[in-house]
């Protein structure tokens, strides 16, 4: 490979570059930067041009590196990473003039309200910046992701997350079962057994031989409920609920809102179940950073709004005890 082969490459290169590395895909990279596909093909045409090499070529399961793509996934992360730190040392922050991209990893039976407000938020007050918002997936590291750079953000509600990782509580939501209207347990207070004997719709858990809060409180008690279905996305449950006389078991701010404009209805476990309690992630990396920072409350601020009223005039977020933060 020429030397003068390189001087032509740019940050923009080494982004679609990464992203094509890491997703091996070209649909998927270009979503992630939020261009075109054909804009992602001809940077990567470009890169092979520079490289000699490659660097995806097509296998059974889409696209998959070269020896030299796969080596050079590391150094084009570690250079990213260096050109970011060169820029935060070098221009203030000013929301109103950021151009930056905030990834956020989160659970899709999240309120659509709630994002909504968030992404209010930021046209008001950084217009140009962007919001990007990835889902969970079986075997995604987000851990990796964050530690990289991948991810500014991650919301959860794990029982224990991993102890080192930052993290805050952002809010707790009740678990209630949600049904059609019209169902012949709607419209009253069911009992624990009819609870169990009625046809429930369930997530499909992430990994094999995961089993979800509700199963682990009712495994505790020795009891079973009786699942006759399962989903990957939490967003086709309500439009299944509505064709069925199964019941789903799920958080309260997920229930309400598709009430809100379906003919579904919710109603109490008849079990005591625990909370859903959702917090923020986020890792060391870009914990002290000016921008990062700005986002993170921006982020906490609008996810306690309506969930918990503001104390004084101030939203305090309480850590755990091996991280504190105050927001204002």
């Amino acid at each position: 490979m020429a030397h003068c082969a390189w001087e032509s490459i740019d940050v923009h290169l080494l982004r679609v570059l990464h992203a094509l590395l890491t997703e091996c895909s070209v649909s998927r990279a270009a979503r992630r930067l939020n261009q075109s596909q054909p804009a992602v093909s001809t940077a990567l045409r470009r890169l092979r041009e520079m490289t000699g090499d490659p660097l995806l070529v097509r296998s059974r399961s889409g696209m998959t590196p070269t020896e030299r793509g796969a080596s050079l996934l590391e150094p084009v992360r570690v250079a990213l990473q260096q050109i970011e730190s060169i820029a935060l040392q070098q221009v203030h922050f000013d929301p109103a003039k950021s151009r930056r991209i905030f990834n956020v990893a989160t659970p899709d039976y999240l309120s659509a309200d709630l994002f909504g407000d968030i992404v209010g938020r930021l046209r008001r007050l950084a217009p140009h910046t962007q919001l990007a918002l990835q889902a969970f997936g079986a075997g995604y590291d987000y851990v990796q992701a964050l530690e990289c750079g991948e991810l500014d953000l991650v919301v959860a509600n794990w029982p224990q997350p991993p102890e080192h990782l930052r993290t805050t509580t952002l809010f707790e939501d009740e678990l209630v079962c949600v049904m059609r209207l019209g169902h012949p347990l709607s419209g009253g207070r069911m009992s624990l057994k009819q609870y169990l004997e009625a046809e429930h719709l369930v997530p499909t858990p992430d990994s094999v031989g995961q089993r979800g809060v509700i199963d682990l409180h009712l495994s505790r008690e020795r009891l079973r409920r009786n699942v006759v279905a399962s989903v990957p996305h939490f967003h086709l449950i309500p439009h299944l609920l509505l064709r069925s006389d199964m019941i789903f078991t799920g958080p309260r701010m997920f229930a309400e809102h598709y009430m809100s404009f379906l003919p579904l209805t919710l109603a109490p476990l008849p079990t005591i179940c625990p909370a859903v309690r959702y917090y923020l992630l986020w890792h060391d990396r870009n914990h002290y950073g000016e921008e990062a920072r700005w986002f993170r409350d921006q982020f906490i601020q609008m996810a306690r709004r309506g969930v918990a009223p503001e104390a004084g005039g101030r939203s305090v977020v309480t850590m755990t005890p091996r991280r504190q933060l105050a927001v204002a």
